[in-house]
């Protein structure tokens, strides 16, 4: 088990799988990208299944999120997702992706035994999006969402970020659209996880403002704790439902109270918050050749550190050094 002193349990696994990405969103990394990790710094695909392997056998995972960077871009990705698949007390899997690359990825990562997707996509319109992302590949982000659908990654789920000035008006329009495809849209407040540190939070489209913005086409009612449980998104049924629609307010309304993560980052680190600035190294262990219950222990003992909260509301509070391409949403 992976409790903290605070007693929280984290069953869910966010392990990320390249710190890559084919996109170069404002709010994440500056045009001309990153200093990349070396490939002998990241984790082979054996190494990456052997930890996910003790996370589930050994500490009580039972929810596995691949992510990046862009996941789709890790070329042993299927055959990782198969063999995940394959382990005693199979793990719920699911991928956060750009979409990029779906249209020609959907039907093999469901058949290797992948549950679902999360897609980013924070605008329909194709200008904006080329000013958002910085590349133009709207078009394919739309075709990779029809191809999860249609080869049963359900529920597709929509990751929208609003930002000032550019797409803040769009937030209807999106729902809309939602409905429409039967994709679960789910708005994130921006997060201070760019690699610029360009972030400021008087500047930012809150939970509050999103929620103003949908109510003026439809009716919202909240769904309550009760069913929200560890969820990080409080969830709104949209015109009495079926559909429903979520809001991620990680920064006016944190949920560090009931979090329920560990995060795995693409060179081995265990990070036990996005926002967190230490980490604790696992692939050390692992190509020290240390059993499997060492590498256990020092997982749990990473967890047992964890702080109470992400200390946003800190007026002290610092940005971690690594961008979210690097640690994984």
């Amino acid at each position: 088990m992976l409790i903290d002193t605070y007693g929280r349990v984290a069953t869910d696994l966010r392990v990320s799988l390249t710190d890559r990405c084919n996109l170069r969103c404002t709010y994440c990394m500056p045009e001309e990208g990153l200093q990349w990790l070396a490939k002998p710094d990241l984790l082979t695909d054996d190494e990456i299944v052997r930890l996910i392997d003790i996370a589930v056998t050994s500490l009580g995972i039972e929810e596995v999120r691949f992510t990046g960077g862009e996941p789709l871009l890790r070329p042993g990705l299927v055959g990782i997702v198969e063999r995940v698949a394959a382990l005693d007390a199979r793990p719920q899997m699911s991928l956060t992706t750009n979409g990029i690359g779906l249209k020609r990825t959907a039907a093999a990562l469901k058949a290797a035994g992948l549950d679902r997707v999360n897609v980013s996509l924070d605008t329909l319109r194709p200008d904006v999006f080329k000013t958002l992302t910085r590349r133009d590949r709207h078009k394919d982000v739309i075709e990779g969402l029809y191809a999860a659908r249609d080869a049963g990654l359900t529920p597709v789920k929509v990751n929208s970020v609003l930002m000032p000035g550019l797409n803040d008006d769009e937030a209807p329009d999106l729902l809309a659209w939602a409905v429409e495809h039967d994709y679960e849209l789910r708005f994130i407040e921006q997060m201070p996880l760019d690699a610029q540190h360009g972030w400021k939070r008087d500047g930012m489209i809150t939970a509050g403002d999103i929620l103003t913005s949908l109510r003026t086409r439809f009716e919202l009612t909240a769904e309550g704790e009760e069913k929200r449980g560890s969820a990080p998104a409080e969830r709104w049924l949209v015109n009495g439902g079926p559909h429903v629609v979520g809001v991620i307010a990680s920064v006016t309304r944190p949920f560090c109270a009931a979090c329920d993560r560990t995060r795995l980052t693409a060179d081995g680190q265990v990070r036990t918050c996005l926002f967190a600035q230490e980490e604790t190294d696992l692939r050390a262990a692992l190509r020290s050749d240390a059993p499997d219950e060492e590498i256990a222990r020092i997982w749990r003992l990473a967890m047992w550190g964890k702080k109470a909260g992400a200390g946003l509301d800190d007026p002290t509070f610092v940005q971690p050094d690594r961008p979210m391409s690097a640690i994984g949403g």
